[in-house]
């Protein structure tokens, strides 16, 4: 028997459909729970968080999907302006959040968003901020699985390219930049950052690398934003996120990348 060695890069085979179906889940998870077959929104968001869904129930915006046949989650319809998204809240970690792409593509989703917290590698403006990833370090065990290996998953250049400039008269801090995503936020050692800051590197967080090979794999629309809200808890008084926990601004976020992508991506 030949011993495994690395098994995160080998036994992948890009081109071979998995055995294993995000829409044959559904099926039974529908036909379990005795649900509707319904779409969810052409716009949906992941709150690894969750204090964005928090906010929104609590002002009454937030009202659960009846079809959602998730086992791990509830998706909510919130609203932007006019513009209706799903919303899921907790979605935390490279494989749960690409778990869960794969199950909102398959129903109905055609753009996905992602907000995420993340810790500040380099730059000299104090949190909290948000960076538009253009693309992510895979330090990640996920993106392996759907593209072969690479330093980078990226951001869809025309998507990048409709988003760039998008921000400047909004009420909310943008930049562009790359971020660094780990399955291991306790092992983000001094030497590490240090080398990830000599690569311009500006944040480190936990889902983009993965979500944006997905998305290449799978022609699939994915757009990742860190937030910037924390220098990992090396000082007193981080993690402040700002106003009801960075909501407001978050929603701001939201209102102006959908506006900019409605076009193409609301029904």
């Amino acid at each position: 028997m030949t011993e495994l060695t690395s098994p995160i890069l080998h036994q992948k085979y890009f081109e071979e459909e998995s055995t294993f179906l995000p829409q044959n889940l559904l099926r039974e998870a529908r036909r379990q729970k005795e649900l509707p077959d319904l779409s969810v929104p052409a716009v949906c968001v992941l709150d690894p968080d969750g204090d964005l869904l928090a906010y929104l129930q609590k002002q009454n915006q937030a009202v659960r999907h009846a079809g959602w046949a998730c086992y791990h989650t509830h998706l909510y319809i919130c609203q932007v302006g006019e513009t209706e998204f799903g919303l899921i809240g907790q979605a935390v970690g490279a494989s749960f959040a690409v778990l869960l792409a794969e199950q909102l593509f398959v129903s109905g989703c055609q753009l996905l968003l992602s907000i995420t917290s993340a810790g500040q590698i380099s730059g000299e403006q104090p949190p909290p901020y948000f960076i538009l990833i253009d693309k992510a370090v895979r330090d990640e065990g996920t993106s392996y699985h759907y593209l072969p290996p690479s330093p980078y998953s990226h951001l869809q250049i025309a998507l990048l390219d409709t988003l760039k400039g998008a921000y400047k008269d909004a009420p909310i801090s943008v930049i562009v930049g790359s971020s660094w995503t780990t399955d291991a936020p306790y092992r983000e050692t001094a030497t590490a950052i240090d080398y990830y800051r000599t690569q311009q590197v500006l944040a480190v967080e936990m889902e983009a690398a993965a979500l944006y090979a997905f998305a290449e794999a799978r022609r699939q629309p994915v757009v990742c934003f860190a937030h910037v809200t924390n220098q990992m808890g090396i000082a007193s008084n981080d993690f402040d996120k700002g106003e009801h926990e960075g909501a407001l601004d978050a929603l701001a976020l939201l209102q102006v990348t959908i506006q900019k992508l409605r076009p193409e991506y609301q029904r």
